[in-house]
């Protein structure tokens, strides 16, 4: 617990160095201020981004699934390049664009990438160099405006066995030779079932090197039963 109290401390500390910090964020040092502050967040979890939690977490698995499937068929250097703008890789560096002029030097560490819902427009780090690297950036989010989906708990009744086994598979990611090996069909029965479920809004199919299929946001309510206690979304 001194170590919490320690860094919280620390890092308002570096806050204030920059801008100015209201009263209540120096607060926090408290142990029954921050106990407080997460009950509300959790309260506004609730109430705000719990209905849309199945859109946000598509839009993040379909980031990692593509990331994965670049470095899976090309290596980190595959995967570096296939980072969205404002990252750019120039070897030996990666250059982003940044709230401000920064040097992150590795220096052996791992670089750890997440993306995030709720990050606008520039991927941010830690500001303190003797944290673990990590980069967080925006993920590419839908335009269409749609009100959150609700699981069904009848899935096959609804799609079909084959086609509720597609939507399932394509939740990690999967390119159409791989999909058609894992339900046994020809590829090209396997491009129908896609085909019918891209058109239904329920998958998306990216096409880098090979045909990626993930999951839209629709699809994703449609297999998340509705439930609290999940996990939160970046």
């Amino acid at each position: 617990m001194l170590r919490v109290h320690a860094r919280v401390r620390h890092e308002i500390g570096r806050l204030a160095e920059t801008t100015d910090t209201p009263a209540a964020v120096h607060g926090l040092v408290d142990r029954a201020a921050r106990e407080e502050l997460v009950r509300v967040l959790r309260a506004y979890d609730d109430a705000v981004i719990a209905p849309y939690r199945d859109r946000m977490q598509a839009c993040v698995d379909a980031e990692r699934a593509r990331l994965a499937r670049a470095f899976l068929s090309g290596g980190t250097d595959s995967m570096l390049r296939g980072l969205p703008p404002p990252m750019r890789r120039r070897p030996p560096v990666l250059e982003v664009d940044y709230c401000e002029a920064r040097e992150l030097h590795l220096d052996g560490r791992g670089l750890l990438f997440i993306p995030s819902y709720f990050c606008w427009r520039t991927p941010v780090s830690f500001a303190d160099p003797g944290l673990p690297p990590v980069l967080v950036y925006p993920v590419s989010r839908p335009d269409a405006q749609t009100s959150p989906g609700r699981s069904d708990a009848s899935l096959t009744a609804l799609l079909g066995r084959t086609r509720a086994a597609v939507l399932s598979i394509v939740a990690h990611g999967v390119t159409n030779s791989e999909l058609a090996r894992a339900i046994s069909v020809s590829p090209a029965t396997a491009t129908h079932h896609t085909t019918v479920l891209r058109d239904a809004g329920l998958i998306e199919s990216r096409r880098p090197n090979t045909v990626l299929h993930t999951l839209t946001p629709t699809g994703a309510a449609l297999l998340r039963p509705d439930r609290r206690g999940r996990s939160p979304v970046a």
